[in-house]
């Protein structure tokens, strides 16, 4: 049975995923095994790299390759975004905690022109926009992956004969 790279993309984001939820509810957040869903995303896609080079489809170019390796990441990416909104959504502690470090570093500055209710202006906006910067951090953080990996993979699949 033949996958495209769309399926493959959807198959590792699908790990990832449930990387991720084992990892959040099995580890200590301070875990390096954290990792491993970026280990999931860099496999799924050079597993789509390498099926892809093996089957008739394949020309050998890099364009090619990078093509079908793209097409697997960019659904992955995709997918993860939807993710981590829900999962932040679903998680308001999240914002709390993060909006309460940032009071505090506000706070611990010396020589902080702002009064505290600027200070609690800013928190409020820091904790209001937290769900939104942690989706943009996870775009881009997925998607310069995702083109590394993919760059990366291509280049070696297509060197090797």
């Amino acid at each position: 049975m033949k996958l495209s790279p769309l399926i493959k993309g959807i198959i590792t984001a699908v790990l990832m995923i449930g990387i991720s939820l084992a990892a959040y509810y099995g580890l200590p957040a301070d875990s390096p095994l954290h990792y491993l869903v970026f280990a999931a995303y860099a496999t799924g896609i050079i597993w789509t790299l390498v099926a892809h080079r093996n089957s008739p489809a394949s020309s050998g170019k890099f364009s090619d390759s990078f093509n079908a390796g793209f097409r697997c990441f960019i659904i992955a990416t995709l997918i993860m975004v939807v993710y981590t909104f829900t999962f932040n959504k679903l998680h308001p502690e999240f914002a709390e905690e993060s909006a309460r470090l940032y009071k505090e570093q506000q706070l611990g500055i010396k020589n902080n022109s702002k009064t505290p209710a600027e200070i609690d202006a800013d928190t409020t906006r820091y904790k209001n926009g937290y769900t939104m910067a942690v989706v943009y951090g996870s775009i881009f953080g997925y998607l310069l992956i995702g083109a590394a990996v993919t760059a990366a993979a291509s280049l070696i699949i297509t060197r090797r004969k």
